[in-house]
């Protein structure tokens, strides 16, 4: 218990902040201390997946905002569930990955969007401590809890035990004195009875009990290959389920209690930088950036970054777009699900002409999985069906029966769109496809092994301006990488782009 405790303190203190910077000593410095503010803010987890986090933290999010400014986020890298976050709040959902970024990144990322909101709630990953292997503090929930001093509502399905929830609870209180477990919502309770049995048997242990749901089966949000279908693809759907988990936590929870353990969180230190600087208008260039049911997976934070960096980010739908943006200087094709959609995006020839025709003008263009995917010569799917795509990357995607999941560890292979040879960058995949890499590809990474029985391996494809993989990347990660890009998108826009149009 102690030794995570202190692993964490040591990573921290390598970043230059440590936990004793986190939270205040007493409540006279955070009132006090220059740079402190107040962030009402609860994590919402559980003691593994599958126990109703999700349903609970976005029915939360749903019935607070109906009378308050609520801001979601994310623990761990997910694209479906802050979709619903922002659906209930009416405000874009931040990821919080304490792997991916630095801990001074993560705190960036919670302040920026915190700090004009009245409340965040943090929906977790996985179990409370489950994270990138065997240590509780690497890119876990609690790690989170600690780097943000969080409290946390623990969310338990008590449907097959009573006293035993007490166990768990207890065990989860106890496990590591630091993280604050504040408060339980008991889920798929039985009966007024079984709710009775549980709330005594988990307060004695010093656990209030804030909310016991019974089973609600019409809050069960229909799942596929990749996890929860979106908000995009069911839009009724959504708004009866959102309408069904603010009743539900409104009859079952109580708000006032959620809400007081979030206002008592302490103050945290503003970070340096904080505030994304604001890029002038006499640099701006124009990236497209494919948003539709195909391409959905993004995260706030990455386009932000390419905001900040001094682009205008200009949306199209390679489902029913013709034509790409006019007057584009860079194309960023993000991950989602091209194989639903693979005859209809490769039945719009004209559009697939246009990306074949920006490429080859040498137009910058960042690809990443269902991007990789699109941009192959094309897709199979599980029946053996061809569909042509792009055909600027070669070789062909086929979808598999078999998951490829994980936190990766890279270096660009190469000079290229996002910097410099032998970057270290940190990323994630999650994919049914396998690209079939054609024998004297390029790579765009090297991938680090994590073990000693594994070796580096070669990783999707850069050429040029040209950069494509199945690795997604969080920007917070290294300020130069949006920076990056959008220099080359605007050395392509004063060469080539702008006498195009002139």
């Amino acid at each position: 218990m102690l030794e995570g405790e202190e692993r964490l303190s040591s990573k921290l203190a390598e970043q230059g902040r440590t936990l004793m910077a986190l939270a205040p000593t007493t409540p006279s410095q955070a009132e006090t201390g220059a740079g402190y503010q107040r962030y009402p803010r609860v994590i919402i987890a559980a003691p593994a997946s599958g126990h109703g986090k999700s349903t609970v933290a976005t029915g939360l999010m749903a019935a607070l905002a109906a009378t308050q400014c609520v801001q979601g986020f994310k623990v761990g890298p997910d694209y479906i569930d802050p979709m619903y976050h922002t659906a209930a709040t009416g405000r874009p959902s931040r990821n919080l990955d304490a792997w991916m970024l630095p801990p001074v990144a993560v705190q960036q990322v919670f302040a920026r969007a915190a700090a004009t909101a009245g409340l965040s709630i943090i929906e977790g990953v996985m179990g409370f401590f489950d994270g990138a292997g065997a240590d509780p503090l690497d890119g876990s929930t609690a790690q989170i809890a600690l780097l943000l001093a969080a409290p946390v509502i623990l969310v338990v399905d008590c449907s097959h035990m009573s006293v035993s929830a007490a166990a768990v609870v207890h065990g989860f209180h106890t496990f590591m004195s630091k993280v604050n477990i504040a408060g339980v919502i008991c889920n798929r309770v039985g009966s007024e009875r079984h709710a009775a049995w549980l709330r005594e048997a988990i307060t004695q242990y010093g656990v209030p009990v804030l909310g016991c749901l019974p089973h609600l089966p019409d809050l069960a949000i229909p799942e596929r290959h990749l996890g929860l279908l979106t908000v995009d693809e069911r839009p009724h759907a959504v708004e009866a389920f959102l309408t069904k988990a603010r009743e539900a936590m409104e009859q079952y929870v109580d708000m006032e209690a959620v809400v007081s353990l979030a206002s008592a969180a302490p103050p945290l230190p503003l970070p340096n930088d904080a505030d994304l600087p604001v890029a002038s208008p006499n640099f701006r260039v124009r990236i497209g950036v494919a948003r539709d049911k195909a391409f959905c997976f993004y995260y706030e934070d990455n386009l932000d970054a390419l905001r900040a960096a001094g682009a205008e980010v200009v949306f199209f739908s390679p489902l029913h777009d013709a034509a790409l943006p006019p007057n584009i200087s860079g194309l960023y094709l993000g991950g989602g699900y091209p194989e639903l959609y693979a005859a209809t995006l490769s039945a719009n020839h004209s559009l697939l002409a246009a990306i074949q025709e920006a490429h080859a003008h040498g137009m910058p263009i960042y690809a990443e999985c269902g991007g990789l995917m699109y941009l192959t010569e094309a897709l199979e799917d599980t029946e053996g069906q061809r569909y042509p795509m792009v055909g600027i990357v070669p070789g062909v995607c086929r979808m598999e029966r078999r998951l490829i999941l994980g936190y990766r560890e890279v270096r660009l292979a190469g000079d290229g769109l996002l910097g410099a040879a032998k970057q270290k960058l940190r990323g994630h995949e999650f994919h049914y496809s396998t690209w079939q890499r054609p024998k004297a590809t390029p790579p765009a990474y090297t991938v680090q092994p994590r073990s000693p029985t594994e070796q580096p391996r070669d990783e999707g494809f850069a050429c040029g301006n040209l950069h494509a993989s199945y690795i997604h990347l969080h920007f917070g990660q290294d300020a130069r990488l949006a920076a990056q890009m959008v220099a080359r998108c605007r050395i392509w826009q004063e060469s080539w782009g702008q006498g195009q149009r002139s």
